[in-house]
């Protein structure tokens, strides 16, 4: 008679939309998930993602959301599983070596990038910011040192001139999927090929605070434009003092025309807001907020002119 093999079990950490998606890749492929490790909401942080706690909540997976995964008490609950696999899908925090160790066949994150390139923290954001063209997501071993281990997948994906950090996150978290689903059959059968992640040539980048997001009309229109659309809503967005008030831009794009040698600034100009840049090009602002409400051109040229 023969015996059925056994489904391939893993411990999961897991946040995000990439954290869903994945999860659900998973339990797709006949992984049996013993435990996801994930993250409570910050009260202070705009959550416009999908949420693995509610995911697992739905399929009657086991989730905590320790403080510290270095902590004793973690360490022995994955030892107690023994998994074959530990995935770590937009997790948080670097996971210790010896939690790594517990898994019997591996551990593995998905990063939102192709690696080498754009290591660490934030990677679309900081891709947009850089005027890239493509991003994707690469599965690899994980290691001591962040998104460094052995390269086992990874798929592209597009980032159009006036795409948002945000509409970009949706492709990725798409790429990421594809990536996991298309990897995981030669993982689980143990023939997985790998390849180097050479890491002298990419790039680490750290994680961004919300003051990053203040523009530098002296820069480009191109570079305060990637500025925008790396930061812009749901994110903090990219925002101005200007006339004793702060501004946050919600929608732009880049004008077509010059900027009629205006100094740099907002500036309102035949009922259209511009933000006029270093280089004498200007963005035409669709969306302006102050204190997170709309503010109209000839509102805006009211407050500039108080203030001239």
């Amino acid at each position: 008679m023969t015996t059925l093999a056994s489904p391939a079990t893993a411990v999961v950490f897991a946040y995000h939309s990439v954290g869903v998606r994945c999860l659900k890749t998973l339990l797709a492929r006949g992984v049996d998930v013993k435990l996801v490790v994930s993250h409570t909401d910050n009260p202070a942080e705009t959550i416009w993602f999908e949420s693995v706690a509610e995911l697992c909540r739905e399929q009657g997976i086991p989730c905590i959301t320790p403080d510290d995964p270095k902590s004793a008490e973690l360490k022995e609950q994955v030892a107690t599983i023994a998994p074959d696999f530990i995935f770590s899908f937009y997790y948080r925090h670097m996971l210790p070596l010896d939690v790594l160790a517990l898994a019997k066949r591996g551990a593995y994150n998905l990063h939102g990038s192709l690696l080498p390139k754009y290591r660490g923290r934030v990677p679309v954001n900081w891709a947009v910011l850089h005027g890239e063209t493509e991003t994707g997501a690469t599965l690899h071993e994980m290691a001591l040192k962040p998104d460094a281990g052995d390269i086992l997948a990874q798929v592209s994906a597009p980032i159009l001139p006036d795409d948002t950090a945000y509409e970009v996150f949706g492709k990725l978290t798409v790429a990421a999927e594809q990536c996991l689903w298309n990897s995981l059959p030669d993982l689980i059968a143990g023939i997985a090929r790998r390849f180097p992640n050479d890491l002298s040539a990419g790039s680490y980048y750290g994680g961004r605070k919300p003051e990053d997001g203040r523009i530098n009309w002296q820069q480009t229109a191109q570079q305060v434009y990637n500025l925008h659309r790396a930061v812009a809503p749901p994110y903090p967005g990219a925002f101005t003092d200007q006339a004793g008030q702060r501004f946050v831009i919600g929608k732009a794009r880049l004008f077509k025309a010059d900027a009629a040698n205006l100094p740099t600034g907002l500036h309102v100009v035949d009922n259209i807001v511009l933000g006029v840049c270093g280089d004498g090009r200007a963005l035409h602002i669709i969306e302006l907020l102050m204190n997170d409400k709309i503010v109209g051109p000839q509102e805006l040229a009211a407050i500039l002119k108080q203030a001239a």
